[in-house]
């Protein structure tokens, strides 16, 4: 246990070691009495939204994430998960090629109630390419299984015990900055939903829908209003209200 506590200290301290991209908006989350939740769509308009989305935004993703980045791959792919039993989900990767992936499970896609949700999500995937976010959580995993071997070992642990640093070091360098990369695709993804024609704040519903992390220890998401609030300032200052 002792190993353990000392590599989570260690691998907290690794705050400063990747710089962040791109602006943080934070704001106070706004009391305010929530909307109505609308009833799902029927499965045809759910996915005659998700088409129309996907033609106007995907080029909106492209633009800025040539716009703002060099040498990275801007050429986005979207793709539908539609393995039985998959609850909804979006998630960003990339392939062999290093061709960035966009995916939406059918669940997803069927619990969006309009497409700003649709439009929120997609940027909000996207953002997570375009800054970077997957090669610098590998290298803070990295950073973090290291440091916690290093550690274990100095500390005179057998091989089993380094193993299971290394291991819980990779999870907290994973994690350590999972809230701040999730708050920042909020605002990139906020912005090209708006650019794109969309209302983000509009978007935010499916926070409504979400089970809400709170402020969890070493959560990889933020509080649901946070994320809400992040989105709303984001807007306000590109309409400039």
């Amino acid at each position: 246990m002792r190993v353990f506590l000392l590599a989570m200290l260690a691998v907290a301290g690794l705050a400063g070691c990747v710089p962040a991209y791109g602006p943080v908006y934070d704001a106070p989350p706004a009391v305010a009495v929530p909307e109505p939740v609308a009833a799902p769509l029927a499965p045809r308009e759910a996915a005659s939204n998700f088409i129309r989305v996907v033609s106007r935004v995907e080029p909106m993703t492209e633009d800025i994430c040539r716009a703002r980045t060099r040498g990275v791959n801007c050429d986005f792919r979207i793709v539908i998960d539609d393995r039985p039993g998959q609850g909804p989900n979006a998630f960003q990767t990339v392939d062999g090629s290093g061709r960035p992936i966009l995916g939406f499970t059918l669940a997803l896609i069927a619990d969006a109630r309009n497409e700003d949700e649709i439009a929120f999500v997609l940027g909000h995937e996207a953002a997570h390419h375009i800054l970077g976010h997957i090669p610098q959580t590998q290298q803070t995993a990295m950073a973090g299984a290291m440091m916690a071997g290093i550690l274990a070992q100095a500390t005179g642990a057998d091989a089993g015990a380094v193993q299971a640093a290394q291991r819980m070091g990779a999870t907290v360098g994973a994690r350590r900055y999972s809230q701040s990369f999730e708050l920042e695709a909020d605002a990139l993804g906020a912005e090209i939903a708006l650019y794109a024609g969309y209302d983000p704040v509009r978007g935010t519903g499916f926070f409504d829908r979400l089970p809400d992390p709170g402020d969890q220890f070493l959560g990889s998401h933020p509080p649901n209003q946070r994320r809400k609030a992040q989105v709303a300032a984001v807007v306000q200052r590109l309409r400039g209200y």
